[in-house]
C-alpha cells in the first residue's frame, strides 16, 4: 500500500511540475525561455493586479536573480515541494527512453519504447508532435 500512496503523490507532484512548465510557457509569450518585465506585467493584469512598471521591474528584479529563465522559475515554485521519489522515476523513464544513450530523446526512441516495451499504438507522427511540444 506505501508503494502506491508514493506513486500517487510522485504522480501528483509530476503533474503539479507540469503544470508550471506549462504556465511558465504561457507567461513567456516570444518563447525565448524567460519571462520579461512586459510578459511579467501582462500575465499581472490579466490576472486583475494593478502593477505599475515600477512594480513590475522590483518582482523581476526579486524573483530572477541568476536570469535563468524556467530553471529559476520552477525552483522558485516548488521550493516547499515534496518530490521523495520522483528524481529516480524521471531518472529511470528518461534512461528507459533515451535508446541510443545520448542524452537526447527523439521521436524514434520515443516510438520504438512505447510500442516495442509498453505496446501502445502511437504512430511515429504522434511521437514527434509529443517531442515537439516538449
Amino acid at each position: 500500500m506505501a508503494q502506491i500512496s508514493s506513486l500517487s503523490i510522485e504522480t501528483e507532484t509530476l503533474s503539479q511540475v507540469l503544470g508550471l512548465v506549462e504556465a511558465f510557457k504561457a507567461f513567456d509569450a516570444d518563447n525565448d525561455g524567460k519571462i520579461n518585465a512586459a510578459e511579467l506585467g501582462g500575465i499581472l493584469g490579466s490576472l486583475g493586479y494593478k502593477t505599475s512598471e515600477q512594480d513590475v521591474r522590483a518582482m523581476r528584479q526579486q524573483g530572477d536573480t541568476s536570469r535563468d529563465g524556467i530553471e529559476e522559475f520552477l525552483g522558485m515554485n516548488t521550493k516547499n515541494m515534496e518530490f521523495r521519489g520522483l528524481g529516480n522515476v524521471l531518472k529511470n523513464a528518461f534512461e528507459a527512453l533515451d535508446v541510443d544513450g545520448d542524452e537526447v530523446v527523439t521521436a524514434e526512441e520515443l516510438y520504438e519504447v512505447m510500442r516495442d516495451d509498453f505496446g501502445f499504438e502511437l504512430s511515429l507522427e504522434d511521437c514527434q508532435g509529443i517531442i515537439a511540444s516538449m
